[in-house]
């Protein structure tokens, strides 16, 4: 019974007659929010490596694992953005994996306001392995079919509106939607990726000379799903050190630590404590990132 519900869970993630989320979700999406948005690239003005693991719900056999990594620079014209990032998601016998490469351009307003335009384009494979799901009735041929990989192109648009004190942005991932049929039995356009909306933004309020006070908030849309809202509260020292936590409404609470060394190694860690029916079977999530930072070479 436990390895029929990966047959769900990968209908879900393909969007098999659903409009669910279908894009991989991150607690400390601020420390890394290129990859929620392409026109984020060079916004911080120096060159940035960032790696992510996460291990969703601990203790659920073969639960979602996610790992991300990327890289972003500001060119010698510093209105011109580069990045690139490689992305695996697996959940029990399904994979997506696959690469962006990004551009964005940055428009000064005025002297405290930047707004930036930036556009992702890349290929993503998803695939389901067979050898990995046990059936009841191992005899079973329609879903012994069920084994396939697809490759398919992806695009993301975003625009990003950044000031010392704030930063606001909207981004589209999978505006192509292109379609995802795994299997050659499936009709065109069952299996198609669906286009999200996300609003994210966040303000930094200096309590004093040594503690600041910054929220962030994130709004993700796909129609007829709910919206869902990710809200978030950190307290950092010296911006050095931080601790805060945060909210995924009807999913998780979470509680996070982090630190900045020497302005180039960045370390942070969060828990998501599970508030959905499946708090009685598992611990939680695990989500920690490393980063890299170097001063752009003009």
């Amino acid at each position: 019974m436990k390895r029929i519900l990966h047959i769900l869970l990968f209908s879900v993630i393909l969007g098999l007659g659903s409009s669910a989320q279908q894009i991989e979700q991150y607690t400390q999406y601020f420390l890394n929010d290129y990859l929620i948005n392409p026109a984020v690239a060079g916004s911080r003005d120096r060159i940035e490596f960032r790696g992510v693991n996460r291990y969703q719900w601990e203790g659920v056999t073969d639960a979602p694992r996610t790992f991300s990594l990327s890289v972003t620079s500001p060119l010698s014209d510093e209105r011109i953005a580069l990045g690139m990032h490689v992305l695996t998601d697996i959940v029990g016998p399904t994979r997506r994996i696959g690469t962006q490469g990004s551009f964005a351009y940055r428009i000064p307003m005025n002297d405290d306001l930047t707004m930036a335009v930036g556009i992702s384009v890349g290929l993503m494979e998803y695939s389901i392995d067979g050898d990995k799901i046990t059936l009841q009735d191992p005899t079973d041929e329609a879903l012994a079919g069920m084994v396939g990989r697809k490759r398919v192109m992806d695009a993301k648009a975003g625009i990003y509106l950044q000031h010392d004190d704030f930063y606001v942005g909207l981004s589209a991932p999978q505006v192509n939607q292109s379609n995802v049929d795994v299997f050659s039995e499936t009709s065109a356009g069952q299996s198609r990726l669906e286009t999200h909306l996300i609003l994210h933004g966040g303000y930094l309020y200096d309590i004093s000379e040594e503690f600041t006070l910054e929220p962030n908030v994130m709004l993700r849309f796909i129609d007829p799903a709910p919206v869902k809202l990710d809200f978030s509260l950190r307290v950092l020292y010296k911006d050095m050190i931080w601790l805060g936590g945060g909210l995924r409404t009807n999913d998780s609470f979470a509680a996070m630590l982090g630190l900045r060394w020497n302005d180039r190694l960045v370390v942070g860690y969060a828990h998501d404590f599970t508030t959905s029916d499946l708090s009685g079977y598992t611990n939680g999530t695990h989500e920690v990132l490393l980063g890299f930072d170097l001063p752009h070479p003009k």
